[in-house]
This record gives C-alpha cells, sequence and structure tokens, in this order.
C-alpha cells in the first residue's frame, strides 16, 4: 500500500482537497480530527496533568491550552511531545485493516508534515497551494481569524514555496475546485494505474 502525505500551509484547500481523495474512494487519515478525537479521550488526562486547568468535564478546552501554549516554544514542545504519538499511534490503527484488505493507496492528512518531521512517515507527499492572495481572503474570513494571528501561524509553517520544492505532487487549489478534483484524479490514477471514479 503506497501512504501518500497530504499537506499544505494554512488557506490552501488541504481539508477539502483530502475530501476529494476519500470521495474518490482512498482512505484518509486526518490527523486534525484525531487530535479533536484525542482531546476528549485519551490525550485529556495527560494534557491535564501536563497543563492543569486546561480540561473541562475531562475534555480539552482548546482556548484554554492554546492561551497556555501560544508564543511558549517549550510548552507547544511538551503539548507535541504528548500528542504526536498518539496520533501516529490513531494513523497506524486506522490504516491497519485497509493494508490488510489490500488497499493500493491511503492518504495521511498531516498539517504539519514538514514542520514535524513527518516525511518518513509516508512513501510520497501532495502539496496543496494557491496563490497568497486567495489564501489570505480565505484564512481572514474564518471566524475569530485576525490578521495577527494569521501572521503567527505562517511564522512556524515551512513556506508554501519550500513545501512545494520538497513535494512529490502540487494540487493547485487556486482554479477552482473542479480543477483541483481533476489534479487529484491525476495523482490516483499515476499511483494505482486507473483512474477513479466519484464514490
Amino acid at each position: 500500500m503506497i501512504l501518500l502525505g497530504l499537506t499544505g500551509s494554512i488557506g490552501m484547500g488541504k481539508s477539502t482537497t483530502a475530501k476529494m481523495f476519500a470521495d474518490f474512494g482512498v482512505p484518509v487519515h486526518d490527523s486534525d480530527e484525531a487530535v479533536h478525537r484525542l482531546y476528549r479521550g485519551k490525550a485529556a488526562p495527560l494534557v491535564e496533568a501536563a497543563f492543569p486547568g486546561t480540561t473541562v468535564d475531562g475534555v480539552v478546552d482548546r482556548v484554554k491550552l492554546a492561551e497556555r501554549v501560544l508564543g511558549d516554544a517549550e510548552a507547544l514542545k511538551r503539548l507535541e511531545a504528548i500528542v504526536h504519538p498518539l496520533v501516529r499511534a490513531d494513523a497506524t490503527a486506522y490504516l491497519r485493516p485497509h493494508h490488510a484488505a489490500g488497499a493500493p493507496l491511503a492518504v495521511v492528512d498531516i498539517p504539519l508534515l514538514y514542520e514535524t518531521d513527518g516525511r518518513d512517515r509516508v512513501d510520497l507527499v501532495a502539496v496543496v497551494t494557491a496563490p497568497p492572495q486567495l489564501q489570505r481572503e480565505r484564512v481572514l474570513s474564518r471566524p475569530g481569524m485576525t490578521e495577527e494571528k494569521f501572521q503567527a501561524i505562517l511564522a512556524k509553517q515551512v513556506p508554501d514555496a519550500e513545501k512545494r520544492q520538497m513535494a512529490d505532487f502540487v494540487i493547485d487549489t487556486g482554479h477552482g475546485m473542479e480543477a483541483a478534483r481533476a489534479q487529484v484524479a491525476d495523482i490516483i490514477e499515476q499511483l494505482v494505474g486507473k483512474r477513479p471514479e466519484n464514490r
């Protein structure tokens, strides 16, 4: 089974692109979704032990946690040391039955693939990109997003140009979602040898 890492900076359309792979019948493990789930389960007591007062009724309060770790590199490292191994284990458990069933391709959606040394976890990497102006418009239209927050997030991410250089495939969502869907179908065809059909 080929493991394709899917990544991209904030606002590039990565979640939408991941859904396109899923719509074509490719198993997709979503790291962000796994974190949300883990914050309601396994990770919650560990996070509370490391950062007392950041959980409410046994669930991690993401706002409180963000207040504790944002801008504190040491705290962020401690949090990542808790969360990243759990997410990796979750991905392994998700992929195991697909591997056993003989799926030719699976996607692991890892937002910070390059930032967290995730390259060694996958066989190939697809980077989702879009023009900077479109990225900015998309991000600033999100509820609660400010220019300052956007810049702070960008500062922590490997620049888009560098990601594209390191990628095996680039999916550009700047020409509309139908064009992006065609690019996704091309990648699947290249990797599994036949044109996929929407489920």
